[in-house]
């Protein structure tokens, strides 16, 4: 099949990751429709040009089901019911809960879980984006009675890569036990991380840097929706918080007893699993040179800079921006291959830019 055969999509929720697939989609030329129970949220959507309102009056390819986590499986089963509707996927990110509650239904063949491993911490088609699965993976879950080269299952894929995402199949339980390690449970702990800074006494908390800030990123996510995700996934995510817990423990003792070798071992642990990460587009993982730039904190220098970059031929691989507490300015770290850092500060410098070496 080829990704013009997915003509039609019918996207049923259309909040953050709805509004988003219809967006990326509509720029493919893949005919959308959308569907939401919020009219408010459903005209936000439309405006923002993720597709058309009102759901689709004839038969579609395929229906996208992007709703909160305890409403996907009898949205599902009700699309299943309808005929006119090929084949159906959804976005949640527990699987198992869903393909056991799919399952007896007559036309269950035709459902493909799925997994967008892509968000942001808003919610809403406001915070909508077009580019948000791109070099993302796409986790799809076909049940025990989909055919592995069926068409569902080439429809989602499809629907996958005209996103700009990276197709990966796997077993619901599979996939389950691996987003409690490297989403779920992390995004408690971000939350339990941040959750100290609450009460903490004003003068501790400016001293926050950019280290407690990526850290703490995802707790900003809505809590609401993350207590039915974790409620969902709860006999995995506890696997990996009581391991955690197991580290703590260790951690603390060897605190207390003065064990700094013990200490070690636990941060050169951490060293080589976050080695393990997959880099950009998911190639291996790389560790990148910074370059620091001192930023004026006033409107047009931001775009000044990357002009700059872009003129001087430098080719950023990140960027973090840190605001320095109390003073009107700010640092843009670009992170560049090792090696060209030497070239980047020279080209930046001659541009009038304060970099630090």
């Amino acid at each position: 099949m080829s990704a013009t055969e997915l003509r039609s999509v019918l996207v049923v929720g259309t909040g953050l990751i709805g509004a988003s697939v219809g967006l990326a989609l509509r720029a493919r030329g893949v005919e959308v429709y959308l569907r939401d129970v919020d009219a408010a949220v459903l005209a936000e959507a439309a405006e923002r040009g993720a597709g058309l309102p009102g759901g689709a009056h004839g038969p579609v390819d395929l229906a996208v089901v992007a709703v909160p986590p305890q409403r996907v499986a009898d949205v599902v089963r009700s699309l299943l019911d309808d005929d006119r509707v090929r084949a159906v996927t959804d976005v949640a990110s527990v699987k198992t809960p869903i393909a056991a509650a799919v399952a007896p239904h007559p036309r269950a063949s035709v459902y493909v879980g799925g997994h967008p491993m892509a968000g942001r911490e808003v919610s809403g088609p406001a915070g909508a984006r077009a580019d948000l699965f791109r070099g993302r993976s796409w986790v799809l879950c076909p049940g025990e009675n989909t055919p592995s080269d069926g068409e569902p299952v080439e429809l989602v894929t499809q629907l996958a890569l005209l996103v700009g995402a990276t197709p990966i199949r796997m077993g619901a339980a599979d996939h389950d036990a691996a987003v409690a390690l490297v989403s779920h449970a992390p995004h408690l702990v971000s939350a339990l991380v941040a959750g100290r800074l609450r009460d903490a006494p004003a003068p501790e908390v400016r001293l926050a840097g950019g280290g407690v800030a990526d850290i703490t990123r995802v707790a900003a996510s809505d809590p609401a929706l993350w207590r039915e995700i974790l409620a969902a996934n709860a006999t995995a995510v506890t696997g990996v918080l009581s391991a955690l817990r197991d580290d703590l423990d260790v951690a603390i003792g060897a605190l207390r007893g003065g064990d700094l070798d013990g200490v070690e071992r636990l941060l050169r642990d951490g060293v080589t699993g976050r080695g393990r990460l997959p880099g950009k587009h998911g190639s291996p993982h790389a560790e990148y040179a910074g370059v620091p730039v001192v930023l004026a904190d006033r409107p047009g220098q931001l775009g000044r800079l990357f002009a700059d970059v872009g003129a001087a031929g430098i080719n950023v691989e990140d960027v973090r921006i840190e605001h320095v507490p109390g003073e009107p300015v700010g640092l843009v770290e670009l992170s560049v291959r090792p090696g060209t850092e030497e070239h980047v500060i020279a080209a930046l410098r001659d541009r009038g830019w304060t970099v630090h070496g």
